[in-house]
């Protein structure tokens, strides 16, 4: 008998599964690869428009104490999704006899929010600034 050389049926048949098993599990990471990337780029986004939202936040004195805010960002800013953000300034901390007029420490705490397909996702920010404390307010120590 002469022998013959190639492969036999069977082995074309096992070493297309492993190849298969092996491609589907390489589309299967860069499938996560490419969600964790677009995840990531919203959220830099969002980090983006907190940071504007707060340093105009931190300097508008004319925000009422005690006073829910809130807004949307127009869908070309926040990148085609559906995003917002609302805050609220309060009297944080002042000297022991403080009344109005007195320079007091405020808190600001803002919240923003964006869709991710049918998920809300979203993070709370804080920051201080100093403030004057009008008539009625009332500072709370903390």
């Amino acid at each position: 008998m002469k022998s013959q050389r190639g492969f036999t049926l069977l082995e074309v048949l096992v070493a297309t599964l492993i190849m298969g098993i092996a491609v589907s599990g390489v589309l299967s990471g860069l499938a996560s690869a490419a969600r964790n990337a677009g995840r990531l780029t919203q959220y830099d986004r969002a980090t983006l428009l907190a940071r504007q939202k707060m340093d105009e936040l931190l300097v508008d004195q004319s925000i009422h104490r005690g006073t829910p805010i809130q807004g949307l960002w127009d869908a070309a800013s926040a990148g085609g999704v559906s995003a917002g953000w609302s805050a609220r300034v309060d009297a944080f901390e002042a000297p022991a006899g403080t009344g109005p007029g007195s320079w007091v420490l405020d808190r600001v705490q803002l919240e923003v929010w964006w869709m991710d397909g049918p998920v809300r996702r979203g993070f709370t920010l804080e920051g201080f600034r100093r403030g004057i404390l009008q008539t009625g307010e009332i500072v709370g120590t903390h």
